[in-house]
């Protein structure tokens, strides 16, 4: 991986992260038309580098992580069932984090649920996250654990989920920010101590790419989170639903073509 390619890895990760288009899936296409997704070091750098995404929704709603313990409590006990689950089903996660195809299906199919989701939870009771019970919160943490599945995209499966349990768009949208900080913590954190235990090291290079690629991760994420919530709130969810089809439907075809977009 050189400089140019972490840069657009960054972009890709700060532009999709918190949008409901599903960065996982962004980032494994990206890095396989890169030719550089089969690279250990690649895999780990797409991890890591959601710390600087991460960041910037502190950054964003700094007080409000300041505000209660209950903030806290709920943010744990909706980040329980992936942590579990997680742990239990990590191997299949990354069996299904190589298939292109597992991720341009998952892309159409989520893209189909964005397009009706507005009309379907249509009549929002709870608008903040103090009204949000410790029970709500734990069903949003399951709806998070679909997101597992390469494509569904995190910040979506969240965000359907806060609507389901009678959350408006803005309330939705920002707990699934809330919830990203302590689900991509952990992640990180995990894929880490993977990499360490497996003997291996960072060069000067690996140190600077990381460093270069959370700074562009925080500031376009920081950019994106800011227009997303305003556009949400006036327009919905319907136009993420269409680019997600025209993005799976394109990949299928790229794959039904002989394109190869395997990551391994």
């Amino acid at each position: 991986m050189n400089f140019l390619e972490a840069i657009i890895l960054a972009i890709i990760e700060g532009l999709t992260e918190f949008l409901p288009v599903s960065s996982t899936g962004h980032m494994i296409i990206g890095s396989s038309l890169m030719g550089i997704a089969e690279d250990q070091f690649t895999k780990l750098f797409t991890i890591v580098i959601q710390l600087g995404a991460i960041l910037s929704v502190v950054v964003i709603y700094f007080k409000r992580f300041f505000q209660s313990v209950n903030f806290y409590l709920k943010l744990f006990v909706a980040f329980l069932p992936a942590a579990v689950f997680g742990i239990l089903l990590s191997d299949k996660i990354d069996e299904l984090m190589e298939s292109p195809t597992t991720v341009a299906v998952s892309l159409v199919i989520g893209g189909v649920i964005l397009l009706f989701v507005d009309k379907w939870f249509n009549k929002p009771t709870i608008e903040t996250e103090q009204e949000i019970s410790f029970a709500t919160a734990l069903k949003i943490g399951f709806f998070q654990c679909i997101a597992m599945i390469p494509g569904v995209s995190r910040s979506a499966a969240t965000i359907v989920g806060g609507m389901s349990q009678k959350l408006s768009r803005n309330a939705a949208a920002e707990f699934s920010f809330f919830l990203a900080v302590p689900t991509m913590l952990g992640a990180t954190a995990k894929k880490m101590l993977d990499f360490f235990k497996d003997g291996n090291t960072f060069t000067g290079e690996q140190i600077n790419l990381l460093i270069v690629g959370n700074i562009v991760a925080f500031i376009v994420a920081f950019l994106a989170i800011k227009s997303f919530i305003s556009y949400v709130t006036k327009n919905g969810f319907k136009i993420f639903g269409i680019y997600r089809i025209v993005v799976g439907l394109i990949i299928l075809i790229l794959i039904f073509a002989g394109h190869d977009l395997k990551v391994v």
